[in-house]
């Protein structure tokens, strides 16, 4: 049970939260009676202080409208902004702010920390040096010395910086850049021009990362979108590529660069997206067809070359086309040597042609590279049953077809050899004796192709008519033990008869 002095306790500590919220509530009802700027400062004064950031600026907004000349109301407007992040909202405030007062140093000293932010070097250090002719505090003379002093190392960067990049010497000018933007974190020009610089370097996801903080910090930043639209394609990301270019035309729809990669963009993307859904259906042929298509829509871009290539690897070796498949798999693994899923491809198309040590070694290669994917695991184990397995009988070669032979191949291979090897054809013991032999195994090659378990286990490697690989398991031992101990086809004419089922 909850005692009475614990519940008075608690009442006593909310009382003060209580009364600052009725305060608040009076002094919003006297402010939405009588509009005073007054009021709104103080409510707005409150809210900030309480960090009631959006209801602070929206008091510090109507005191604006009520009096356009008072310097504090936009002073503190600016200071809200800061607060939630929206310098370039705050710089107007804080201009204004000057024009209305211009010896207002708290003021200038916070626009010239903004304009040297934002790479304003030149209008920095007029405000700093204003602050410095104006009869500062020891605090406000300290505090414009040292901005001053940043903004002059800047300027000093931002020549050598382009005197580096004009000279091709991207490292050196990316370094620059660097030191710049520590200290002028929203300047555009600096991170546009560092971006090129990696662009340069080959280092496309720095490049990207500049891009962006551009495209943001800049309003109507078209030329940001295109490009990042252009490296995210070179790249082969198509979808991205189609997401950035679309920005560039909502802020321009007649932009010319922009809509023209827009229309190449969309294409390629139309025609990725439809290969995808060929293969979700199984489809396989069609998908290598538009894979081929998509090569010829973008020839030049090595990238998206390999992507095609890669998908077409992955269609024809589940389409059975095992002898392209290698040489198409191939193809992208001279470029792109750990590329997982192309080594897995190719070693299905690898066990497929029944080169199995291939496939082993494609698979270890693949598993360095993705130790912990079990398909990778499952398809090494197979490929080492299977080699195993290829040193003993092959119920496929028995027969004489391939390992995606239908049920109907498999009869009709059978009928053939079977009449071939049928004993009775053999007059001399010797070759009677071999003939039994072989058509025993023809015999069990056809048991086994044409059950599917069976035939699912052989493909896994297991031999189901041994014995050995059974593991002591009885299953489908029967035809195997009813050859051993007697002669199947008797010491008369031999009594076979084809089962047309």
């Amino acid at each position: 049970m909850v005692s009475i002095d614990h519940v008075a306790h608690k009442v006593l500590t909310y009382i003060p939260y209580v009364l600052v919220l009725i305060d608040l509530r009076y002094e919003g009802v006297k402010c939405g009676r009588d509009g005073s700027v007054d009021n709104h400062m103080e409510m707005g004064k409150k809210l900030l202080a309480a960090g009631q950031l959006a209801d602070a600026l929206s008091h510090f907004h109507a005191a604006v409208d009520g009096d356009s000349k008072n310097y504090m109301a936009y002073y503190r407007r600016a200071t809200v902004f800061l607060a939630m992040g929206k310098s370039k909202s705050a710089l107007p405030d804080l201009s204004r702010v000057i024009e209305l007062k211009p010896d207002f140093k708290s003021a200038r000293l916070q626009r010239g920390n903004l304009l040297l932010k934002q790479g304003g070097l030149d209008e920095a250090e007029r405000d700093f040096k204003t602050v410095l002719n104006s009869s500062p505090s020891d605090r406000e003379e300290g505090e414009a010395k040292s901005q001053l002093t940043k903004s002059d190392e800047m300027q000093r960067l931002v020549a050598q910086a382009h005197r580096s990049y004009s000279s091709q010497d991207y490292v050196t000018a990316a370094a620059q850049l660097d030191t710049i933007i520590e200290t002028c974190v929203w300047d555009v020009t600096s991170r546009e021009m560092r971006a090129e610089c990696f662009i340069e370097m080959g280092e496309m996801g720095k490049a990207v990362s500049d891009l962006k903080a551009a495209s943001k910090l800049k309003n109507d930043n078209t030329q940001a979108f295109y490009k990042l639209s252009i490296i995210y394609y070179n790249l082969g990301d198509h979808e991205m590529s189609l997401i950035e270019v679309r920005e560039c035309l909502k802020l321009d729809p007649e932009h010319k660069q922009c809509y023209s990669h827009y229309k190449q963009v969309k294409k390629l993307n139309k025609q990725i997206r439809s290969a995808e859904e060929l293969i979700q259906e199984q489809r396989y042929e069609e998908a290598v067809s538009k894979y081929e298509a998509v090569m010829k829509t973008e020839p030049n871009v090595h990238r998206l070359s390999l992507l095609a290539k890669e998908r077409m690897c992955h269609a024809l070796a589940q389409g059975q086309q095992a002898s392209r498949a290698v040489s198409v798999c191939g193809e992208v693994l001279k470029s792109d040597p750990e590329n997982v899923n192309v080594l897995k491809d190719r070693a299905e198309a690898y066990i497929q042609e029944e080169q199995y040590e291939e496939a082993i070694q494609d698979y270890e290669t693949a598993s360095k590279h993705s130790e912990n994917d079990r398909q990778v695991k499952e398809g090494l184990e197979k490929a080492q049953r299977l080699l195993k397995q290829s040193h003993k009988r092959d119920y496929y070669k028995i027969l004489g077809v391939k390992r995606n032979a239908q049920k109907k191949e498999i009869t009709k291979a059978y009928r053939k050899l079977a009449q071939q090897w049928h004993p009775d054809n053999f007059q001399k013991p010797e070759e009677k004796k071999k003939a039994e032999k072989k058509f025993i195994d023809i015999a069990q090659a056809k048991e086994v192709l044409t059950d599917p378990e069976m035939r699912t286990k052989f493909d896994q490697g297991e031999d189901p008519m041994d014995p050995e690989s059974q593991q002591g398991r009885p299953h489908h031992q029967h035809f195997h033990q009813g050859y051993q101990g007697f002669n199947p086809f008797g010491s008369g004419p031999f009594n076979f008869k084809f089962n047309h089922n």
